[in-house]
Protein backbone atom coordinates (compact mmCIF):
# COMPACT_ATOMS: atom_id res chain seq x y z
CA UNK A 1 0.00 0.00 0.00
CA UNK A 2 1.50 3.44 -1.18
CA UNK A 3 2.90 5.98 1.60
CA UNK A 4 -0.08 8.38 0.85
CA UNK A 5 -2.89 6.15 1.28
CA UNK A 6 -1.60 4.40 4.38
CA UNK A 7 -1.10 8.35 5.70
CA UNK A 8 -4.81 8.98 4.66
CA UNK A 9 -6.00 6.12 6.66
CA UNK A 10 -3.76 7.25 9.52
CA UNK A 11 -5.60 10.78 9.42
CA UNK A 12 -9.00 9.36 9.00
CA UNK A 13 -8.50 7.11 12.06
CA UNK A 14 -7.52 9.73 14.34
CA UNK A 15 -10.02 12.02 13.40
CA UNK A 16 -12.63 10.09 14.61
CA UNK A 17 -10.73 9.05 17.49
CA UNK A 18 -10.20 12.73 18.68
CA UNK A 19 -13.80 13.20 17.78
CA UNK A 20 -14.84 10.25 19.80
CA UNK A 21 -12.83 11.51 22.73
CA UNK A 22 -13.96 15.02 22.65
CA UNK A 23 -17.91 13.90 22.73
CA UNK A 24 -17.38 11.15 25.88
CA UNK A 25 -15.08 13.28 27.86
CA UNK A 26 -16.88 16.71 27.42
CA UNK A 27 -19.79 15.60 29.67
CA UNK A 28 -17.29 14.22 32.32
CA UNK A 29 -15.35 17.42 33.13
CA UNK A 30 -12.14 15.67 33.24
CA UNK A 31 -9.26 17.77 33.13
CA UNK A 32 -5.57 15.93 32.08
CA UNK A 33 -2.58 18.18 33.92
CA UNK A 34 0.16 16.79 32.53
CA UNK A 35 2.96 19.49 33.84
CA UNK A 36 4.26 19.90 37.40
CA UNK A 37 2.21 23.30 37.75
CA UNK A 38 -1.60 22.17 36.67
CA UNK A 39 -0.93 18.57 38.70
CA UNK A 40 0.60 20.22 42.07
CA UNK A 41 -2.97 23.04 41.67
CA UNK A 42 -4.79 20.00 40.90
CA UNK A 43 -3.98 18.09 43.35
CA UNK A 44 -4.32 21.07 46.24
CA UNK A 45 -7.66 21.64 44.76
CA UNK A 46 -8.72 17.87 45.15
CA UNK A 47 -7.84 18.19 48.91
CA UNK A 48 -9.80 19.40 52.21
CA UNK A 49 -8.40 23.06 52.55
CA UNK A 50 -7.92 24.43 55.57
CA UNK A 51 -7.22 27.98 56.81
CA UNK A 52 -4.31 29.68 59.16
CA UNK A 53 -5.86 32.42 61.94
CA UNK A 54 -4.09 34.94 59.26
CA UNK A 55 -5.86 34.02 56.30
CA UNK A 56 -9.15 33.50 57.90
CA UNK A 57 -9.08 36.74 59.04
CA UNK A 58 -8.43 38.25 55.25
CA UNK A 59 -11.40 36.13 54.78
CA UNK A 60 -13.82 37.84 57.70
CA UNK A 61 -12.21 41.70 57.01
CA UNK A 62 -13.15 40.83 52.53
CA UNK A 63 -9.58 41.10 51.77
CA UNK A 64 -10.04 37.82 49.93
CA UNK A 65 -13.03 36.00 48.97
CA UNK A 66 -13.54 32.40 47.98
CA UNK A 67 -13.69 32.91 44.72
CA UNK A 68 -10.84 34.56 44.27
CA UNK A 69 -9.00 32.17 46.51
CA UNK A 70 -10.52 29.26 43.95
CA UNK A 71 -9.16 31.21 40.64
CA UNK A 72 -5.65 31.53 42.27
CA UNK A 73 -5.48 27.79 43.07
CA UNK A 74 -7.01 27.24 39.12
CA UNK A 75 -5.27 29.87 37.72
CA UNK A 76 -1.60 30.40 39.78
CA UNK A 77 1.88 29.40 39.12
CA UNK A 78 3.77 27.23 41.65
CA UNK A 79 7.47 28.50 41.67
CA UNK A 80 9.05 25.67 42.42
CA UNK A 81 12.61 27.12 43.20
CA UNK A 82 11.15 28.66 46.63
CA UNK A 83 9.40 25.86 47.68
CA UNK A 84 10.20 22.81 49.59
CA UNK A 85 8.97 20.04 47.79
CA UNK A 86 10.45 17.19 49.56
CA UNK A 87 9.58 18.51 53.50
CA UNK A 88 8.00 15.80 55.43
CA UNK A 89 4.99 15.35 56.35
CA UNK A 90 3.92 18.26 54.10
CA UNK A 91 5.54 19.57 51.31
CA UNK A 92 5.45 23.40 51.36
CA UNK A 93 4.42 25.18 47.86
CA UNK A 94 4.27 29.05 47.27
CA UNK A 95 2.02 30.19 44.51
CA UNK A 96 1.44 33.01 42.88
CA UNK A 97 -1.10 35.02 40.50
CA UNK A 98 -3.12 37.71 39.72
CA UNK A 99 -6.69 39.59 41.00
CA UNK A 100 -7.38 42.89 39.66
CA UNK A 101 -4.31 44.86 39.73
CA UNK A 102 -2.81 42.59 43.11
CA UNK A 103 -0.25 40.51 43.01
CA UNK A 104 -1.29 37.45 45.07
CA UNK A 105 1.44 35.26 46.78
CA UNK A 106 0.06 31.96 48.58
CA UNK A 107 2.11 29.85 51.02
CA UNK A 108 0.84 25.98 51.32
CA UNK A 109 1.51 23.42 53.18
CA UNK A 110 0.10 20.52 50.76
CA UNK A 111 -0.37 17.11 53.09
CA UNK A 112 -1.47 13.52 52.46
CA UNK A 113 -4.91 14.45 53.23
CA UNK A 114 -5.13 17.92 53.25
CA UNK A 115 -4.04 21.37 52.37
CA UNK A 116 -3.44 23.93 54.78
CA UNK A 117 -2.97 27.53 53.62
CA UNK A 118 -0.55 29.15 56.00
CA UNK A 119 -0.46 32.97 54.44
CA UNK A 120 -1.72 35.05 51.91
CA UNK A 121 0.39 38.60 50.79
CA UNK A 122 -1.50 40.80 48.79
CA UNK A 123 1.09 43.19 47.03
CA UNK A 124 -0.58 46.48 45.57
CA UNK A 125 0.91 47.71 42.31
Amino acid sequence: MPLLKRLGFFLIGLSFGLVFLAYFLKGKNAEFCYLPNCRVLKDIRTKQIDFSPEVKQLFDNNTISKDQLNYILTEGDVIFSESNTKAKPCKNYIIRGYLSEKHVEFKIDNCSDRAIIKSIDIIQK
